[in-house]
């Protein structure tokens, strides 16, 4: 009879790559996980940002099922959109924790500081949840049963959303998160654990990939994840748990911003208003605008001037691809959030969301960590000005980003599993992130 996993514990350290497993001074505890189970790739979805892969990665659908395509979504019928949803009301499909429940109304799912899970089905949630006041911010953490996060920081200190994102973001967040995920399994021996642990992703984009500062954030989590196995160890569990270790994308360094909505704006078919001394984007006026996710854009065009707006973006400097509906379907993100044509950076280039000419018509906004009112993801957020004590305007700060179609081993990222089952990791090298899903329920015994 084989042997199954009684608990499946996953650790998605963002941002991991095969390069980082074959530097064994850099990852001397990445290295001896793995030598007690097996590696192999993941090959990330299009476009691979947080919310895409992090979908993709809990319901085993691409983003044209899923819907999915990017960190934002417009409401073309609202007009609005919306960057970072909390709640998973925008996916159209189960969960892994729904499906695992199927198989057994007993099991225990806890998720930790993923994409999409304020209001989660899952049995154990934390996720940041802040309260926006007019004079600044309340953290505050949705927690599932209601009282959990006060719990959990009570033993182990409060969590400090700064630490998760912002000028700020650092080690603390992952060492807190991780902390939290121990805490959770020693108390409620959860059969499926799923934790986020982002602080790869930080110095990467703020200096590159290849940095050394990026290079200790490797080292940091490394240790972190080993004395989280030594933890795992010392409860006496770890013959019976499925160890997974996996990553969402890999980070690429660049060198060029590539301002999409300024071009727009230069032909005349994204509009502002200039109200209170401030430049706000109109989209209700606006004839084409682009929704931007590090090195993809979707533009929400109306189909009188799409074949115009494609050729114009096709000739812009620093922009690789412009896709309709054939491109959209090779790369199976047709959907209807999806924009009429979506579009591709050179790998050494990303796209700011920044429509202003002029830094003085900025919206406040633009200045502060406001990752909810920006209609594009904005990871100049990173840093900040010390003599104005405001976030900077200045796209050219950042070095490292991620979005592109993969398609080199250089866009491949890492799985490591341990455990009764991890030997099935080897019937392939390189893994697709709709597989995992599938891949976790097996490691139980659960044939999808």
């Amino acid at each position: 009879m084989p042997r199954f996993a009684k608990q499946v514990i996953v650790l998605n350290l963002v941002g991991l790559t095969p390069s980082h497993l074959k530097d064994r001074e850099l990852t001397p505890n990445l290295n001896r996980i793995a030598s007690q189970g097996h590696v192999a790739k993941i090959k990330p979805p299009f476009p691979p940002v947080t919310g895409t892969v992090q979908t993709t990665l809990v319901t085993g659908y691409l983003p044209g099922r899923h819907g999915i395509i990017s960190n934002g979504l417009y409401d073309r019928s609202r007009q609005e959109v919306t960057l970072w949803e909390q709640t998973g009301a925008p996916i159209k499909a189960d969960r892994i924790w729904d499906v695992l429940k199927q198989y057994d109304p007993a099991a225990k799912t806890a998720i930790l500081f993923w994409q999409y899970i304020k209001y989660a089905s899952a049995d154990i949630v934390i996720t940041p949840s802040p309260i926006h006041l007019e004079d600044g911010m309340q953290e505050w953490y949705f927690s599932k049963p209601a009282g959990l996060y006060e719990q959990v920081a009570k033993r182990n200190g409060p969590f400090h959303l700064h630490s998760f994102w912002g000028p700020l973001a650092s080690f603390a967040s992952s060492e807190w998160i991780a902390r939290a995920a121990l805490d959770i399994i020693k108390t409620s021996n959860p059969t499926l654990t799923m934790v986020y642990l982002p602080n790869l992703d930080y110095d990467a984009q703020r200096f590159g990939p290849h940095s050394e500062k990026a290079k200790q954030s490797v080292k940091e989590i490394d240790v972190l994840v080993g004395e989280f196995v030594d933890d795992l160890q010392a409860m006496g569990r770890w013959e019976d748990i499925s160890f997974v270790l996996l990553s969402e994308y890999a980070i690429q360094p660049v060198s060029r911003p590539v301002f999409i909505n300024r071009t727009l704006r230069d032909y005349g078919w994204l509009k502002v208003n200039r109200i209170g001394g401030k430049e706000y984007l109109d989209l209700y006026h606006s004839k084409a605008f682009a929704l931007v996710d590090h090195q993809v854009a979707h533009i929400y065009v109306q189909d009188d001037i799409k074949s115009e707006v494609q050729k114009v973006l096709q000739e812009t400097d620093g922009i690789a691809e412009v896709w309709g509906q054939i491109g959209k379907r090779k790369w199976q993100v047709d959907h209807a959030n999806a924009g009429e044509l979506v579009v591709v950076a050179e790998r050494d280039a990303w796209f700011p969301y920044y429509w202003w000419y002029e830094d003085a018509f900025a919206p406040s906004f633009a200045h502060t960590v406001d990752i909810h009112r920006k209609p594009g993801y904005d990871p100049v957020e990173l840093f900040f000005d010390a003599k104005t004590r405001t976030i900077p305007l200045k796209a050219e700060l950042i070095k490292g980003s991620h979005g592109v179609p993969p398609t080199t081993d250089e866009d491949l990222v890492s799985i490591i599993v341990t455990g009764p089952q991890s030997q099935s990791l080897s019937n392939k090298e390189v893994w697709e992130a709709h597989e995992i899903p599938a891949f976790l329920l097996e490691q139980l015994g659960y044939q999808i």
